[in-house]
């Protein structure tokens, strides 16, 4: 017992100062506080609601009286979200949908959006909020490695299908979900699938990477058609207490003291959702496009992420992938 103790100590005291290192404390976050019918009349989209940053965003987006469709790949998990994010929004709430959506089956993301353009009228908000981390080496239905296909080229059709729609019901915005992690990572277009080698945490960052080509490059086409009704941004919330991590390994014996550490170091799932909120309500980004946004303030990112000759390469890619345009 006294061996374990001790290895739980080294371990966990391992895992305290690399967290506190990586992690610098974090700042109080100062939750928004909107007019109860905000969102009144207004539809919101939010895939992954069923858990973390997604079901604390949709929660909040019920409480200001939105008609919020929470698009999730667990059925099970969504009934039980929506029940919770209902009882916590009291009686004065908006509407809850749930749609069944895997980002991982392009078909899926086509049934989904069928049925979206066939009931819905208008769609003024997409959060595209779902992902997948450092998962084992797994490919998509069609065939795509697991972390791009489920965190980039799901949404990328996803928002390509629903465009027409957010054009219809502008003022409409597209909110990206990415990470600061992605200044580990590249666009590998000799091997973007990672066929050759397979690396979990350089794939998860080339994926938010992505992201943020994909929010630079719409944006810039948008304004190039001349659309100023439909506005794309994106966010990096920070370290957040969410399911995101469970593919990562933590030893048995230092899973408290990590679990400590994640309460004093990480943010709530309430406190990760502010971000995602702002962009998908304030009246402050209005007309605002092709940014990047942290704890409710324009981020400067690194020029990789703004790059308009990758960002074009990866698009064109991304378009044949998913069956958009012909090779």
């Amino acid at each position: 017992m006294s061996a374990a103790i001790i290895v739980a100590a080294v371990v966990g005291g391992g895992i305290l100062l690399i967290v506190r290192r990586m992690f610098p404390r974090k700042k109080a976050v100062e939750l928004l506080r909107y007019p109860a019918d905000m969102m009144r009349g207004k539809t919101v989209i939010v895939t992954g609601a069923n858990s973390g940053i997604g079901k604390a965003a949709a929660g909040e987006l019920l409480k200001l009286q939105a008609r919020v469709i929470m698009a999730c790949r667990d059925q099970q998990m969504a009934e039980e979200a929506a029940q919770d994010i209902k009882k916590q929004a009291g009686p004065e709430h908006g509407e809850v949908v749930i749609k069944h959506l895997d980002l991982a089956s392009l078909q899926s993301v086509r049934s989904f959006c069928e049925e979206i353009l066939k009931e819905e009228q208008q769609v003024d908000v997409l959060i595209n909020n779902a992902g997948i981390y450092q998962c084992p080496y797994t490919k998509t239905e069609e065939g795509f490695e697991m972390q791009l296909g489920v965190n980039h080229l799901g949404h990328f059709l996803l928002t390509h299908l629903l465009l027409d729609l957010l054009k219809r019901s502008s003022p409409s915005r597209v909110v990206v979900v990415s990470s600061k992690l992605y200044k580990y990572g590249s666009i590998n277009f000799d091997d973007l699938n990672s066929e050759r080698s397979y690396n979990k945490a350089f794939c998860y960052s080339q994926s938010k990477l992505a992201n943020l080509l994909f929010t630079h490059q719409l944006a810039r086409r948008l304004e190039e058609e001349g659309v100023t009704g439909v506005t794309v941004n994106a966010l990096t919330p920070g370290i957040v207490r969410t399911r995101l991590g469970r593919h990562i390994h933590i030893p048995f014996l230092a899973k408290p003291l990590f679990y400590l550490a994640s309460l004093f170091f990480f943010k709530s799932p309430l406190e990760g959702a502010q971000t995602p909120l702002y962009l998908a309500c304030s009246p402050d980004v209005e007309g605002v496009a092709g940014k990047c946004f942290a704890n409710c303030e324009e981020e400067e990112l690194m020029p990789k992420a703004t790059d308009d000759q990758v960002a074009k390469r990866l698009w064109d890619l991304s378009e044949t992938m998913v069956g958009i345009k012909t090779q």
